[in-house]
């Protein structure tokens, strides 16, 4: 999601031959598992929603049959559902009373456990949210599904929470002049022949109208996603093909077919920010893992944010493309959650991170592959600033815990900061072992969810080093390293002495720290040193120098996260 808004010069080649050459494989350790998490034991592992769409104003009908797996013998089912007004339920085919309030119902379910059942709920009224229903500048009707972090739940009824993943598939009819696009597979466009609609009258009586032709658009998405990604967009839209992706690196063999969907008259800004969508996809497939879903489409779309990362159907902002802004680090930003936030889904939003961190910081990477080592340092540094300026940072943890309103999360310490504690975790590790426990998380986790400690564990598979220390200090705890720094030459010992203070807003920090040293000739040579965590301390660089440098140049590479003052 988008809000609106270091190595040597070979590393790019070695970044790619590191990554290529490990295994698709996750260590028996971490094997695959797919999330069960649900609401008291009852877990929601498919939804069948079938929606009408009017020609006109904001009222929707609709019908939901959800595939439950109860795994306890719990005796009520509790959907999140908003507002809207629910018709009827039926628990395996069979009517059933219900308790409506106005964010639930609850559903008494029969006697039993460890079985499968299947609730079906009739429901209709105008989504107050979730599905943004409104007509365009020029007055064309349009709807968007925008569910982010907990708005499914307006127009679906749901366990409309990031651990409760689920298949999903989509039938939507609508007026004709409107494409239907949704998660998945396109299944079915079929154009329908009675376009009569049932109108209410006096004394319970109905009466129909004639409609606009009709469409009934069939989607289906075979891979489990959560609720907040299950998304529609109805509008007038014009298709651009851009062709096949990551041909034999897809999760359904063959290619990943990638297109645009805008409105008409904004077709001439193609293929724009999109002409480099085939090598993003086809960098990262190769990066990480095979692509894991069976299409990738972007769309122009009246929602919220600048770049919302649904599962094979991305949606930037209209005003993106109106005004020729959107850009292909956006683009490659929401691609990255392809992987990351869809496919390994976080378990709770205090790990947000591991979604909009992970998506910042394959965004840079795309840019040091696309632009070279240097556009990538200088993204790297320019995100440090904003970490450094930021109160966020000072304030509250990555791994935030307290916060319960979640649109509050959608800040520096999720994405800023979380990209640059993967990168530091890059360069504590090594690209080798950093991208192998990379991938091993993801595939353990691919189509579940997980959590911090479950990265932190695949890391110290792939590296053998314990890595509980670089999690406490820098994702578990606020603030950044703060360092006054000076440093002295000892012309009896050839050595430079460096002295380091950490500053006392935050526990200092554990960390390593590259030194370059130039001399008065302009040669250059540099050194690692490992920094305690300790208030001041005393380094001598492991150097010999015959005489004073002219310069010392803390962090060249960019991978530390620090201010720094030269005393």
């Amino acid at each position: 999601m988008r809000i609106a808004r270091c190595a040597p010069a070979a590393l790019r080649a070695t970044v790619l031959a590191a990554v290529v050459a490990a295994p698709f494989a996750a260590p028996a350790s971490l094997a695959a598992q797919e999330s069960s998490h649900g609401r008291n034991g009852l877990d929601v592992t498919n939804y069948a929603l079938t929606l009408d769409l009017p020609d006109t104003g904001a009222t929707i009908r609709g019908r939901a049959v959800l595939t439950i797996a109860r795994s306890s013998h719990a005796d009520t089912l509790r959907l999140d559902l908003i507002a809207l007004h629910v018709d009827s339920v039926l628990v395996n085919d069979r009517a059933t009373t219900f308790v409506r309030d106005d964010t639930s119902i609850r559903i008494p379910l029969p006697a039993g456990g460890n079985d499968t059942l299947a609730v079906a709920v009739r429901y209709a009224g105008a989504p107050s949210d979730g599905l943004i229903i409104r007509t365009d500048s020029t007055g064309r009707w349009t709807a968007f599904g925008d569910n982010w972090p907990q708005r499914a739940r307006y127009w679906i009824p749901s366990i409309d929470e990031p651990g409760d993943k689920a298949t999903v598939t989509w039938t939507v009819v609508a007026p004709s002049n409107r494409r239907v696009v949704a998660n998945g597979e396109l299944l079915e466009e079929t154009p329908l022949t009675d376009s009569a609609a049932p109108v209410a009258m006096a004394g319970g009586m109905t009466a129909t109208t004639e409609r606009a032709p009709r469409t009934l658009t069939r989607w289906r998405e075979s891979r489990p996603i959560p609720p907040y990604l299950m998304v529609i967009a109805a509008a007038p839209l014009a298709y651009y093909d851009l062709g096949r992706s990551a041909c034999g690196r897809s999760d359904f063999g063959g290619c990943v077919r990638q297109s645009v969907y805008v409105l008409p008259e904004d077709l001439p800004f193609l293929p724009g920010p999109f002409a480099q969508a085939d090598d993003i996809v086809n960098w990262f497939s190769r990066l990480v893992a095979p692509f894991p879903y069976e299409k990738l489409a972007h769309l122009q779309s009246l929602t919220r944010f600048g770049g919302m990362e649904n599962a094979t159907a991305i949606f930037y902002n209209n005003e993106s493309f109106r005004r020729r802004t959107l850009s292909v680090g956006t683009v490659a930003h929401e691609t990255a959650h392809q992987w990351f936030g869809d496919a390994v889904t976080e378990e709770t939003f205090a790990d947000l991170w591991l979604s909009e961190g992970f998506a910042t910081y394959w965004a840079m990477l795309w840019t040091q592959h696309a632009q070279g080592d240097s556009a990538f340092r200088a993204g790297m540094a320019a995100m440090r600033r904003e970490i450094i300026a930021s109160p966020v940072t000072v304030a509250r943890a990555v791994r935030d815990t307290v916060e319960t309103d979640y649109l509050k999360l959608l800040n520096s310490n999720s994405y800023q900061k979380g990209g640059w504690v993967l990168h530091m975790l890059r360069a504590e590790l090594g690209d080798s072992a950093f991208f192998r426990g990379v991938r091993a998380y993801y595939l353990a986790h691919r189509n579940g969810n997980a959590r911090t400690d479950d990265l932190r564990a695949a890391l110290e598979h792939a590296s053998g080093k314990p890595l509980g220390w670089f999690f406490d200090q820098w994702v578990k705890r606020p603030g950044f390293a703060e360092l006054t720094t000076s440093w002295r030459y000892e012309p009896a010992t050839h050595r430079v002495i460096l002295e380091i203070d950490q500053g006392s807003r935050f526990p200092p920090y554990r960390f390593p720290l590259t030194v370059q040293v130039r001399d008065a000739a302009g040669r250059s040579s540099r050194t690692t040193v490992q920094v305690r965590p300790e208030r001041s301390q005393h380094i001598t660089l492991p150097l010999r120098l015959d005489a004073a440098p002219a310069s010392l140049r803390l962090d060249p590479d960019v991978t530390l996260l620090a201010s720094f003052t030269e005393r």
